[in-house]
C-alpha cells in the first residue's frame, strides 16, 4: 500500500525543497521501485512513501528479449510500452509529488561507444501523470566523455550527510550489476575533488537470476539458499577475474550482459555449484574493486536485492576483513528504494541546474548536470 504523503503538489520553481517522486527499474528486471524524497537537491530533508510494482513473467520476457537492443530495433517499442505502462500504473498511486525523476529501463549501455539506451518516454509519463518528468539522465554526461554511469553516487554523498557520517565509507549496490561508491563526507560537495569515487564492480545478481530462470523457472536464488549448498569452481572464478575490466582504472561502467561468458562457463556445473560460483564471482569482483579506493573504509553499506542473499553477504564479509559489511538498513536507510530515491534527488538537482556527475563518478571531463524535462500540456 502507498500512503498519502499528506501534502499538496506545489509549483516547481526556485531552489527550495520539493517533494520528488523517483522511480527505478533495474537490470535484474524484477519490477519498478518508486519513492518520494523531500529535497533541495543538496540535502535529504525527509523520506516519503514507497511502493513496488513487479513485472509479470510476460513483461519480463518482453524486456529480456530487448536487452542489448537500440532504438528502432525490433522489440524495442514493445519493451518501451511495458516500461511506460508499469511506471504509470505505479506512479499514479502516489499523491503530493511536485515532479517525477524517471530513469527508464536500461536495455543497452556502450560507454566505449558513447551511447546508452533506456526504454521509456518521459513525455508519455508527463501527460499521463500531469506532472513534470525529469528523464534521460545519462546522455549529457556521455556527450562530455563520461561513462554515463553510475549516477547514484551524488545521492550517496547526501545519504552520508543524512546519517551523520564523518569518516570515509563505501556504498555498494547489488542489482543486476554491482556498483561501488567511495564517499568522503568531509568534502564540501559531491563534485569536490576527492569527495567521490564510483564505478561498476562487475556482475552482481544478473548471472544468478538468469541461471535460476533458465534452470528452475525461478526469478532468483532466494536468500542464496541454492548457492549455500554448492561448491565454487575455482577455475571458473580464476578465469573470470582475468577479464581486462578488472585491471581498468575507474571510473568504469558495464552493460548487464558484458560478462555473459561467465554464464556460459558454468553451463556444465550442477545447479548448486553453478549458483555458488556465480555468487562468488560477484563477491570477488567487489573485493577486486576495493583495491582501487583511495582509502580503506571501515564500513560498507549494501543496497539492492543482493543484500538479502545471506550467502553473498557472507562471501563479501570473508573477502573484506576489517570492514563492517552491513545492509543499508543498519544506517536507517531503505535498501530496496535507495536507487529510486536517488533519481528523485537527481531530478531536483537537474531542475536546479546542479551537477549530477563528475570526473570521480563517471570519468566525465568536468562536473555536469542535465536531463530532459517534460511538462504536461
Amino acid at each position: 500500500m502507498v500512503r498519502n504523503a499528506g501534502h499538496r503538489a506545489g509549483p516547481v520553481a526556485g531552489s527550495g525543497p520539493v517533494w520528488a517522486l523517483g522511480c527505478m527499474s533495474g537490470t535484474s528486471l524484477d519490477g519498478v521501485d518508486a519513492a518520494m524524497v523531500l529535497t533541495d537537491g543538496q540535502r535529504i530533508l525527509d523520506f516519503g512513501p514507497t511502493a513496488f510494482r513487479p513485472y509479470s513473467a510476460g513483461e519480463r520476457a518482453v524486456l529480456a528479449a530487448a536487452l542489448g537492443l537500440w532504438p528502432g530495433d525490433p522489440g524495442v517499442a514493445a519493451a518501451a510500452e511495458v516500461v511506460e505502462i508499469a511506471h504509470c500504473e505505479l506512479l499514479s498511486r502516489f499523491s503530493g509529488a511536485d515532479l517525477v525523476g524517471f530513469h527508464g529501463q536500461t536495455l543497452a549501455h556502450d560507454p566505449q561507444g558513447g551511447r546508452t539506451h533506456q526504454a521509456g518516454d518521459g513525455e508519455v509519463l508527463a501527460r499521463a501523470l500531469d506532472l513534470p518528468v525529469v528523464w534521460d539522465f545519462r546522455s549529457a554526461d556521455m556527450r562530455m566523455g563520461g561513462q554515463g554511469a553510475p549516477l547514484a553516487p551524488f545521492y550517496h554523498f547526501a545519504c552520508a550527510g543524512r546519517i551523520g557520517a564523518t569518516a570515509p565509507l563505501a556504498f555498494l549496490n547489488l542489482g543486476g550489476v554491482g556498483n561501488l561508491t567511495f564517499v568522503d563526507p568531509a568534502r564540501s560537495a559531491p563534485e569536490a575533488p576527492g569527495a567521490l569515487l564510483a564505478f561498476d564492480t562487475g556482475p552482481a545478481n544478473a548471472p544468478v537470476n538468469d541461471l535460476m530462470q533458465a534452470r528452475r523457472g525461478l526469478a532468483q536464488d532466494e536468500g542464496g539458499a541454492l548457492a549455500a549448498g554448492g561448491a565454487v569452481d575455482d577455475a571458473v572464478l580464476e578465469a573470470f577475474l582475468d577479464h581486462p575490466f578488472f585491471w581498468k582504472m575507474p571510473p568504469k561502467s558495464l552493460d548487464r550482459n558484458a560478462f555473459h561468458a561467465l554464464f556460459d562457463r558454468v553451463a556444465g556445473l550442477a545447479d548448486a555449484d553453478a549458483a555458488a560460483t556465480l555468487t562468488a564471482a560477484c563477491a570477488a569482483a567487489v573485493a577486486r574493486g576495493m583495491e582501487h579506493l583511495p582509502a580503506r573504509p571501515a564500513r560498507m553499506l549494501v543496497g539492492g536485492g543482493g543484500r538479502h542473499n545471506a550467502t553473498l553477504m557472507g562471501m563479501l564479509a570473508a573477502r573484506l576483513p576489517g570492514i563492517a559489511v552491513e545492509p543499508v538498513e543498519a544506517a536507517g536507510l531503505d535498501g530496496d528504494m535507495l536507487e529510486a530515491q536517488a533519481f528523485a534527488f537527481l531530478a531536483v538537482r537537474a531542475l536546479h541546474g546542479l551537477p549530477t556527475s563528475c570526473p570521480g563518478t563517471t570519468g566525465v571531463a568536468a562536473a555536469v548536470g542535465g536531463a530532459r524535462i517534460s511538462r504536461p500540456a
